[in-house]
């Protein structure tokens, strides 16, 4: 009998890829995903801890599939990711209906852990690291237009407010003949744009001299006959070097945009974070990324309210902003994370000031972003179609090569198709046009 499957992902590209993962295993164990958790014989959880928001979030939906379970005891309950790491025993004390955990370190072992609790085990708990990131996950059964591929896990920076090493552990590198061949795998069942995934992609397999460096690994994949767009994320400043801002110049799929988070624009700031760049260093690439490529978009992470944050600091990253104009930005209150070395401090930033330095953040990235998008008005771009638009069943939408949403008038027929649009209209969070 087919069963059903629901999962609940918080947090980033990664946490999604793990779902991803975690959905085709399934698949290979007679399940079927569902939307409906009230239909689910499984129910999974994955969890992230990088932020107190998603952590609460993930917490409270928790509490509301436990009680569901007391009515559906039959229903399988488990908690997967960043959380489930961190916590481990804790978690099942804390929701005693749960069947089992397990951290990103372990999904290959989901199908033996539903084995067992099938037999009757209760309160599993799979946590710990491995040595290397595991590729024991068949790829989805479905075609992805837009596919990620996991090339590296963990993080050897221990930025000092950032609880990634320990709950994903230090950087491994995945063996890049592994990755070409997962992609060439894709692009033979129709995947046309791959998104590279790390914490720090830059750093891929680095003192290694056996493997290639990150950009020839992009050189390797550019070469994918069928593959017609490549991203990745995250970069870290520190770690963007000449070589990888110079493939933005020489590889014609790699797409005109870049993740690089910049945290703060104080350098007293970014010291006591333990970023490892100065704010006059991260503004130096950008120069030299927008010298190799002018129409380059650039999106950031930024946090406010660090421990010892004060007016002028907080000045000075609004500064870097004006000075910057991103495309694109996240931007959050810094929370303490358990365990990391800024948890420690006294967290002196005021929750009220917190909320206004970050309204006033968003504020201005509001309006940069805006402009930005008006700029590109007149301006034709190719589009990678990926289906119905939100907002009008009339209406298609893709992404640009420098990752805006786009939406025009068009038909099913150019789904997955890379079509050429003239941006009519720019609008807040995304761009209106016509097939050129």
């Amino acid at each position: 009998m087919e069963r059903l499957v629901y999962i609940k992902t918080f947090g980033c590209q990664m946490n999604e890829h793990d779902s991803e993962r975690m959905l085709a295993l399934l698949k290979g164990c007679g399940y079927r995903e569902t939307q409906r958790y009230e239909e689910a014989h499984l129910i999974l959880v994955n969890t992230c801890s990088v932020r107190a928001k998603p952590e609460q979030k993930a917490y409270s939906i928790l509490g509301r599939f436990q009680r569901f379970k007391m009515e559906r005891p039959n229903v399988i309950l488990g908690v997967a990711g960043c959380v489930a790491q961190q916590e481990g025993e804790r978690m099942l004390a804390k929701f005693p209906s749960l069947d089992f955990v397990f951290g990103p370190g372990k999904i290959h072992h989901l199908p033996e852990i539903l084995r067992e609790v099938e037999r009757g085990q209760k309160g599993l708990c799979e946590v710990g690291l491995e040595d290397r990131p595991s590729t024991d996950v068949p790829l989805p059964r479905t075609r992805q237009l837009r596919a990620y591929v996991t090339i590296m896990e963990g993080c050897d920076n221990f930025c000092s407010y950032c609880i990634i090493p320990y709950v994903r552990g230090r950087e491994r590198s995945c063996p890049s003949s592994e990755i070409l061949a997962e992609i060439e795998a894709l692009v033979e069942r129709g995947t046309k744009e791959v998104i590279l995934l790390g914490q720090n992609v830059n750093s891929y397999a680095e003192g290694d001299s056996d493997e290639l460096t990150f950009p020839r690994l992009l050189a390797k994949i550019n070469e994918i006959q069928g593959l017609e767009r490549i991203r990745f994320t995250t970069s870290h400043p520190k770690d963007l070097t000449e070589e990888l801002i110079g493939a933005f110049g020489r590889l014609n799929r790699l797409c005109e945009h870049i993740h690089l988070p910049f945290q703060a624009g104080s350098n007293v700031v970014l010291e006591k974070m333990g970023r490892g760049y100065t704010r006059e260093e991260y503004l130096a690439e950008v120069r030299r990324l927008r010298e190799v490529v002018p129409c380059i978009s650039i999106t950031a992470d930024v946090m406010v309210g660090f421990p010892g944050e004060g007016g002028e600091d907080f000045a000075q990253t609004m500064g870097l902003l004006r000075e910057v104009e991103f495309d694109g930005l996240f931007s959050f209150k810094y929370s303490a994370r358990k365990g990391t070395k800024a948890a420690r401090w006294k967290d002196d930033v005021p929750p009220e000031v917190k909320q206004r330095r970050l309204e006033l953040l968003q504020e201005l990235q509001r309006a940069i972003t805006i402009k930005k998008n008006r700029e590109l008005e007149g301006e034709v771009l190719e589009v990678l179609t990926e289906g119905s638009s939100r907002n009008s069943s009339q209406e298609m939408m893709g992404r640009a090569r420098c990752n805006r949403i786009v939406n025009f008038p068009g038909g099913s027929k150019l789904a997955g198709e890379l079509v050429r649009v003239k941006i009519e209209e720019g609008l807040p969070n995304s761009l209106r046009g016509e097939l050129f």
